[in-house]
């Protein structure tokens, strides 16, 4: 995987792999309130309750401190913050805008392209990146068991490219409101330096140059596997050529796992993942539902040694559309705790999807996948993508 084409892997990096909201959130309260300088914080989803109020109230002690301090939230993800609650936040300190703001009245294909990242940076030393909001692991109804998710925190020399890309994302969005909130003064960080042996790479999804950067990154991995591919990933409504490639690992004899939604939150997404189960089982793919809660995770482990966590699920929304974010690592070491913790979901939380059975499921259930497949590439179609199969066909 070192010799691809594409980005280099770059040494130097120590990595924690936090999963769920118990290991994230302490650990991103930790690196506020260490901050001296500036934190950048972007998120989908903000709520105040026992998991997001406590970091925006370090936030706002860390503003109080002297410390710059910038966040963006997705304005379809936290449409439920109102405009009296962010000016409240401005007032005391915080650099904070909603990213795209959800107006119900005046959709247009635009409101689609969201702000997925979950991304943050503190004074330019170590980094979170994940598919973790900064909300309840227990907000949904019924919810024993918090939700599967996974961020992983990063120090080295990529944390330097994450800052980058966020602050760039800051200014253009500070730039579309007219500077409302005043010009950021130049800041140069240093180089954040080599903190352990890993190496990393980081991989983002953007409009522009990087439209493909996440999915490359995939299919490049899979195709050069040789004995196991391991996804868990939660939105699964792949394009053609991604199907292709798992399709083809698994009949050269590579072990294929993936682990999706067994648990409804998005039941048109649900239903699209459904559709394309019959043609991924009769090319030898396991599929495995996790049942015991949501599955939010964004993952994936290949041959051992390659892996990534992100926000990028694998389907049409985040592979062409949202402005996503991923961590890729060339470690064995740190591949081999992720496909731990994964091994374990797998064999206590997870159940097998039996092919047989598969087949011989009700038409009506059938028809009613194929229908939300189809509601998935008219909405694609909508935001301006048309052909969602293939990464290389982009209607203009």
């Amino acid at each position: 995987m070192r010799g691809s084409a594409g980005p280099r892997f770059v040494a130097g990096h120590s990595a924690r792999l936090l999963e769920n909201g118990a290991e994230f959130f302490p650990a991103l309260r930790d690196a506020i309130e260490a901050a001296e300088w500036e934190i950048l914080l972007e998120t989908y989803i903000l709520k105040l309750d026992e998991a997001g109020q406590p970091i925006i109230e370090a936030l706002l002690a860390a503003a109080r401190r002297g410390v710059a301090v910038y966040m963006l939230v997705d304005g379809f993800g936290s449409r439920h913050l109102d405009q009296v609650q962010i000016e409240a936040w401005r007032q005391a300190g915080l650099r904070v805008y909603l990213y795209r703001p959800y107006r119900f009245l005046h959709w247009n294909r635009l409101q689609l392209r969201r702000l997925h990242r979950k991304l943050a940076v503190a004074d330019g030393r170590v980094a979170f990146v994940g598919g973790i909001n900064l909300q309840s692991d227990y907000d949904f109804p019924r919810q024993t068991v918090p939700r599967l998710d996974y961020a992983v925190q990063v120090e080295g020399p990529l944390v330097a490219g994450i800052r980058a890309t966020m602050r760039s994302l800051w200014r253009a969005v500070n730039w579309t409101r007219l500077g409302a909130l005043g010009r950021d003064p130049p800041v140069h960080a240093p180089a954040p330096r080599a903190a352990g042996p890993i190496a990393a790479l980081f991989l983002w999804r953007d409009n522009l140059r990087h439209r493909f950067s996440i999915e490359r990154a995939y299919l490049e991995a899979i195709l050069s596997a040789r004995d196991e591919v391991l996804i868990a990933n939660a939105y699964f409504v792949p394009g053609r050529r991604f199907r292709r490639a798992l399709k083809a690992a698994a009949m050269s004899g590579v072990r294929v796992r993936l682990l999706l939604q067994g648990r409804v939150d998005h039941i048109v997404e649900y239903l699209a993942s459904r559709a394309l189960y019959g043609d991924l089982l009769a090319a030898g793919v396991e599929i495995h539902e996790y049942r015991a809660a949501l599955l939010h995770a964004k993952v994936a482990v290949v041959d051992s040694r390659w892996c990534t966590i992100g926000s990028s699920n694998i389907d049409p929304f985040s592979l062409l559309v949202a402005r996503e974010a991923n961590v890729a690592f060339d470690d064995p070491d740190f591949a081999a705790q992720l496909r731990q913790r994964l091994e374990a979901q797998i064999a206590t939380h997870a159940r097998p999807v039996n092919p047989d059975h598969w087949r011989r499921r009700p038409w009506h259930g059938r028809l009613l996948a194929w229908l939300a497949y189809g509601v998935v590439r008219h909405l694609v179609g909508f935001s301006g993508y048309w052909g969602f199969d293939s990464p290389r066909r982009r209607r203009h």
